[in-house]
């Protein structure tokens, strides 16, 4: 579990590196959407006493550093990865604030007593039966989902290249490999989620990246680009990457990465 992750490592291996999540993190929390914070709340504000806050493939803990000072306190935070060495890492500070770590897989997760499940880019690098499992597991609980971050495929380079749009199919099918939904996740779950009685809301979670984030922007092209490489090893990258790189490094790359968040509160 935890974000973005193209380099095909196996299970219960560092698949994610710290630094590339902090590096994505202030761009990640200025792409959240506010928008689904206020139904969020309503649906949070018969819980009494302490709120239990599950976040599935917490990385670092950016998902609860984000949304901890956005909901009423107490709470208590829940954060869990397959990833140790992510998890040691994790932290989640503020009053009124508590937190424990899960080493394990999403299929050990037990929701009894949780009055959250949250979760960032983890969507789209699950297959349907687990985010059949997700939602099922959540209604069973009576617990709401936030689920943020979500790949759509869509992705915008400006200026525009000829290239741009080969990539972008390349990437989309490699994130389709081995039966992960990829671009397809946010339907696939929004449907899961209805099928069980939620009333589901979607609201857009766009990276936008320009001169201020070229750190960001040049890692995130790689990776990309390895990724659609990867699929499509036929694909002639060299010099559409130079070219990439070269407006990014002089501040004329703009990149727009589009997400969707995710919002599923069961029938009350």
């Amino acid at each position: 579990m935890a974000h973005d992750r193209w380099d095909g490592a196996g299970p219960g291996t560092t698949r994610c590196a710290p630094d590339w999540l902090a590096l994505r993190e202030p761009a990640d929390a200025t792409a959240r959407a506010a928008a689904l914070l206020g139904p969020l709340r309503a649906s949070l504000s018969t819980v009494g006493g302490r709120l239990v806050i599950r976040d599935v493939g917490c990385g670092t803990g950016s998902m609860a550093r984000w949304l901890a000072p956005r909901l009423p306190v107490p709470q208590h935070w829940i954060l869990h990865d397959r990833d140790a060495a992510l998890l040691a890492r994790a932290s989640v500070t503020g009053a009124g604030v508590t937190t424990e770590t899960h080493h394990g897989d999403l299929d050990e997760l037990d929701l009894a007593g949780t009055s959250l499940v949250t979760a960032s880019a983890l969507l789209d690098l699950l297959t349907v039966s687990e985010v059949d499992g997700l939602a099922g597991s959540c209604a069973a609980a009576g617990c709401p989902a936030l689920l943020t971050l979500s790949v759509t495929g869509r992705v915008e380079l400006i200026p525009a290249d000829p290239l741009d749009a080969e990539i972008a199919a390349a990437f989309a099918a490699h994130q389709r490999r081995n039966g992960l939904l990829g671009p397809d996740a946010v339907a696939v779950a929004a449907l899961a989620f209805e099928r069980r009685g939620a009333v589901v809301r979607l609201a857009p979670s766009p990276w936008r990246l320009g001169p201020r984030q070229r750190r960001l922007t040049e890692q995130w092209f790689r990776g990309w680009v390895a990724a659609a490489r990867a699929q499509a090893p036929g694909l002639d990258t060299a010099a559409y990457t130079r070219r990439r790189l070269d407006a990014c490094a002089a501040g004329e790359l703009r990149a727009v990465v589009h997400h969707t968040d995710l919002l599923a509160i069961g029938a009350s």
